[in-house]
């Protein structure tokens, strides 16, 4: 059960499971899952993380799924986090949308990626029906989407101690974004969120999680040095202070087609966002590393420190840091 309500402009669609998985050529043999799942049980808590990855299995996005097979095999990955833009350019119109199959099923296919995919909303995502993503989650083994906004307990994902929040910022941010109302309009809707809402959701939730540690996923970036979009003020204004206030470590983003570390008070601003291609960055204020260049992020938990990597399509880990578990602050 979803941890936060789903506003009913998007609830869950029924549909013929059977139908569907037949519609998408069948989902890959799990017959591998087993001796991943001991060797999770195993191993110290890690995962994966990517964003803007959806583009029909592109040479670049086959190169990072390959990449990604190689992290999650080492780390025993428990579970992937997807920051959004999973389908480009104008996300999904179904749940039997073809780019179910050419973008996703089709791409990740090693068994060491049939662990849950928590997976959050993009701006692109809205280009298309945004509903279908939630109602794929009543169908897949690994997609997590059961609404728009919504959290994971660590016992959820069995990583002790660690509370996920995965928010939808699209609706925060494009009330300011002419051309995003245009995209979404040219393709005949108009989605309308209640963006305070969500707010006073993640406040609650935040302020109520005892987990020693905390991380909030979003695919918009609060700082970013991106040449393109750069900083979110929306969320600078809305989000950021309550992640300082309830002691977030991380919070993990896309949007920017690159690879990002920014530490901004006692909070790691992590883009992941190169799942398919790359952009420009350039270094801002408090950045510890940036690179324009396709890859994903990998994080392994310890009890005072989480270890983040950058890797690049040919594995190579190109960059690495320990984070330390911070507090929350007074309010």
């Amino acid at each position: 059960m979803p941890e936060a309500p789903i506003p009913p402009q998007i609830e869950r669609q029924t549909f013929d499971r059977r139908a569907v998985l037949a519609g998408l050529g069948g989902l890959v043999s799990l017959a591998a899952a087993p001796a991943f799942a001991a060797a999770r049980a195993a191993a110290p808590d890690s995962f994966l993380a990517l964003g803007d990855w959806g583009q029909n299995g592109a040479p670049v996005q086959r190169a990072v799924a390959a990449s990604m097979t190689t992290a999650a095999r080492e780390l025993a990955s428990r579970f992937v986090v997807s920051a959004g833009d999973n389908f480009y350019p104008g996300g999904v119109e179904s749940v039997s949308d073809p780019h179910w199959r050419q973008s996703f099923e089709d791409v990740y296919t090693d068994a060491a990626l049939q662990a849950p995919w928590y997976v959050a909303l993009g701006n692109h995502d809205y280009r298309g029906d945004p509903r279908a993503q939630v109602a794929y989650t009543g169908l897949s083994h690994r997609w997590r989407m059961p609404s728009r906004y919504y959290q994971v307990s660590g016992a959820q994902m069995g990583v002790a101690d660690l509370d996920l929040f995965v928010i939808d910022t699209t609706p925060m941010v494009d009330a300011f974004d002419v051309n995003e109302r245009v995209q979404q309009l040219g393709r005949g809707h108009w989605w309308r969120e209640d963006a305070d809402a969500q707010l006073t959701w993640l406040r609650g939730a935040l302020a109520a999680s005892q987990a020693r540690w905390k991380i909030v996923v979003g695919h918009h970036p609060i700082y970013s040095g991106s040449t393109k979009h750069g900083d979110s003020p929306v969320l600078i204004a809305k989000v950021a202070p309550l992640l300082e206030a309830f002691g977030v470590q991380a919070y993990i983003n896309g949007h920017d087609h690159d690879l990002q570390h920014i530490r901004r008070g006692r909070v790691n601003y992590i883009c992941t966002g190169a799942g398919a291609e790359s952009g420009t960055v350039a270094a801002t204020l408090g950045t510890q590393f940036c690179a324009g260049r396709p890859g994903f992020a990998a994080f392994r938990l310890a009890d005072e420190a989480m270890e983040l990597q950058f890797r690049d399509p040919a594995g190579q880990t190109i960059y690495s840091a320990s984070l330390p578990r911070e507090t929350a602050s007074k309010l």
